[in-house]
This record gives C-alpha cells, structure tokens and sequence, in this order.
C-alpha cells in the first residue's frame, strides 16, 4: 500500500467520529432531517477516503503492476475498480 496512511487514517476517524455522531442522534431521537444530513457527510467523507485510497493505488501500485509485466491484470482489476465506482 504505497497511499499516506496517516491521510486514509484522518479520513477514516472523521467517518467513525461521524458515525458515532449519528448514532447519539439516533438514540437521542434527533429530528429526522438532522439525522439524515449527517449521513449525508458519511457519504462525502467517504467518496473523500475512496478517492484518497485510488490516488494512492494509481500513482504507486499500477505503475509498478505495469513494470512487472502484470499490465493485463492491472487493466482488468482497474476496470472492476471502475465498475464499482459507477454508482
């Protein structure tokens, strides 16, 4: 894993700060709406920590895969990544 850990790691305690956030709303019977903005911000932080997390594979993983003649492979395992991203 060739990412900044300490950036995927920021991004990862802000989305379980958000999360335990969520579920004090929840047992707090927060007004819907409320509720429902917060996880909204999961959302965000998380496309933010995919986002992060594909950076890093782009820049280090792919180039190397290529270098070592694993090309075919990378193509496929990027077109996957793509696939599940298309939400």
């Amino acid at each position: 894993m060739g990412m900044d850990r300490k950036i995927l790691d920021s991004r990862l305690a802000s989305i379980e700060g958000h999360i335990h956030g969520i579920r004090k709303m929840v047992e707090d019977e927060t007004y819907c709406v409320d509720v429902l903005k917060q996880a909204h911000a999961v959302e965000r932080a998380l496309q933010k920590f995919e986002a992060e997390l594909l950076r890093g594979h782009l820049s280090t993983c792919v180039p190397t895969a290529f270098k070592d003649g694993r090309g075919a492979q990378m193509v496929e395992e990027l077109a996957g990544i793509f696939e599940i991203t298309k939400r």
